[in-house]
């Protein structure tokens, strides 16, 4: 689950539509404006400044809507439930730009993101609510299923097919992450130089305040809803935090969140309770932050070091301690025992 983050303003189709002239109503270059919506499972929120800012947010929210019916597992009149339902078929400019991401992302991390996950996502009532253990059995059987090297994807065609009846695949662990980069995009068109979107927990972030100092997010911490792990500074970059301790059910004194190994169909053990990245890539971002969650943190520390040109982390270890990467030390403050990662 891609964790909520808290927003502190301290001090305060692929072809995008451009916003147009408005000559004879332009807004002032102070102007804002925001919109909330509920789509893809939460509540999100979108903000611009300046002029065009109030039909920037309009398409921003528009296009939230519009990703959301195309790619949610949850409503089956979906591209991506038709997919399933069919076991393949022609993707969507879209849907055929978040197969390669994520393609490229199991390769990357060696199969620990895979949208073929969605099986054993089912068993487990995560997609439902109808919360289960399932078997021993019954997980060796899904595993089967679980593994984004028996997608094939024909990227001139955008055809997609399953190697195993079966298979199915969910673009949830980026699609925030492309949706708040897609309004950066939206933002850019319409003329606006200072916007932030609040995606359920994916934060991204376009330029500076109005005031030309940084954005202040602050990350909340997975003990306390009313405490926080700390406070980044940042400016064009996405914030995406994962962790257990939201989306969990608990069974015969057991704990069981939602973040799943693809190796073991098990949540994952990993001794880290929260990961944060901060990129430019807000796709990057999102798939990241669920993938080095399941490494731990020896793992993502090297992963890091081999990718620190892509992003930087915030990683929490159970025993309370936080690990900031080199490239984003200089920027967080916490009150919490904090060693910083370096190259």
């Amino acid at each position: 689950m891609k964790r909520k983050i808290i927003i502190t303003v301290i001090a305060v189709c692929m072809m995008i539509v451009g916003c147009g002239d408005n000559s004879e109503k332009k807004e002032p270059d102070n102007a804002s404006a925001e919109k909330e919506l509920f789509a893809m499972d939460t509540y999100m929120t979108v903000t611009a400044y300046g002029e065009n800012a109030q039909e920037a947010v309009d398409r921003a929210a528009d296009e939230i809507e519009r990703l959301d019916t195309l790619l949610s597992t949850g409503n089956d009149e979906s591209e991506t439930a038709q997919l399933n339902q069919n076991g393949g078929g022609e993707l969507s400019e879209e849907a055929g730009y978040l197969v390669e991401r994520s393609m490229e992302l199991y390769q990357k991390t060696d199969g620990i993101f895979d949208i073929a996950i969605y099986p054993i996502m089912e068993a487990w009532g995560f997609t439902t609510q109808n919360y289960r253990v399932p078997s021993e059995e019954e997980l060796a059987e899904l595993l089967r299923l679980t593994d984004a090297s028996k997608v094939t994807y024909n990227t001139d065609s955008r055809e997609i097919t399953f190697d195993l009846d079966g298979m199915k695949i969910d673009f949830g662990g980026i699609a925030k992450g492309y949706t708040s980069s897609r309004i950066m995009d939206i933002y850019r068109d319409c003329g606006i130089e200072s916007g932030i979107v609040n995606l359920g927990g994916n934060v991204q972030v376009l330029g500076t305040k109005t005031d030309g100092s940084d954005w202040r997010v602050a990350i909340q911490s997975p003990d306390d809803a009313e405490d926080y792990l700390g406070v980044l500074e940042i400016q064009d970059k996405a914030v995406i935090t994962s962790g257990g301790y939201e989306r969990y059910f608990e069974q015969d004194g057991n704990t069981y969140h939602h973040i799943i190994d693809p190796a073991t169909g098990y949540p994952a053990e990993s001794g880290l309770i929260s990961v944060t990245v901060v990129s430019e890539d807000g796709t990057l971002a999102d798939g990241l932050s669920t993938s080095l969650f399941i490494m731990g943190k020896d793992e993502a520390v090297s992963f890091w070091r081999e990718h620190s040109d892509e992003f930087d982390v915030i990683l929490e270890t159970e025993d309370r301690v936080l690990y900031v990467t080199e490239g984003i030390a200089d920027k967080f403050s916490s009150e919490y025992q904090m060693e910083i990662i370096e190259k």
